[in-house]
């Protein structure tokens, strides 16, 4: 005869196990629904909210500064210059840094600004996001991975910053620049194609 207290031990078990297994996992972002907001602290304490960018393009740039895949767009220049870009068009770009405490890639406000600066880099603002809270929301994969959020705050792309998967700073020229062609495309009215790609690089440090 078994024990009434196994008994019930066992289902306790069972009920937690569907309950694991029958719970929603968190949304992924989906292209042409609205882009997940947030809120969030940036490199010079301020705190930003996505809600708040309504009526600019956004671009949010996953980045960790010791990934080979991040150093060939800085290294190049190409990440600048996209940034530089935006900046002039008044788009919003935030660099997000979604690296946990002892991981690759994390870095304290103050190492962030450094970056900033010895890169002559130009977001709109450097994002700390320790905890990946903003990194799972977006299920950004890589460093780089680029969303592009258009003016009514839909998502609109999401994916590689470019064609050539690779470390090499050579692929930049010949390569067909996902995000300058989706900037374009917002900017002219147009829907952004393709509007997912593969994103490449290293693995976000969660």
């Amino acid at each position: 005869m078994a024990h009434p207290v196994l008994n019930r031990l066992a289902s306790l078990v069972l009920l937690s196990g569907a309950l694991i297994l029958t719970a929603p996992a968190m949304a992924a972002p989906e292209v042409g629904k609205p882009a997940p907001d947030f809120t969030a602290t940036d490199s010079n304490g301020k705190t930003v909210k996505l809600s708040d960018q309504r009526g600019k393009i956004v671009i949010l740039e996953w980045t960790n500064h010791d990934c080979p895949f991040v150093k060939k767009h800085y290294g190049s220049g190409n990440m600048q210059a996209l940034q530089q870009e935006a900046g002039q068009q008044g788009i919003v770009w935030w660099s997000v840094i979604s690296s946990a405490p002892g991981k690759q890639g994390h870095v304290s406000p103050q190492e962030a600004n450094e970056l900033t600066r010895s890169r002559k880099a130009a977001p709109s603002a450097v994002l700390l996001d320790p905890q990946g809270t903003i990194g799972q929301l977006y299920g950004a994969r890589t460093t780089p991975h680029i969303y592009l959020i258009d003016p009514q705050g839909k998502l609109v792309y999401m994916g590689a910053i470019d064609d050539k998967p690779s470390t090499s700073p050579a692929d930049v020229a010949t390569a067909n620049n996902y995000v300058r062609a989706g900037l374009k495309a917002v900017q002219q009215g147009q829907s952004v194609q393709p509007a997912v790609t593969q994103p490449y690089g290293c693995s976000v440090k969660y």
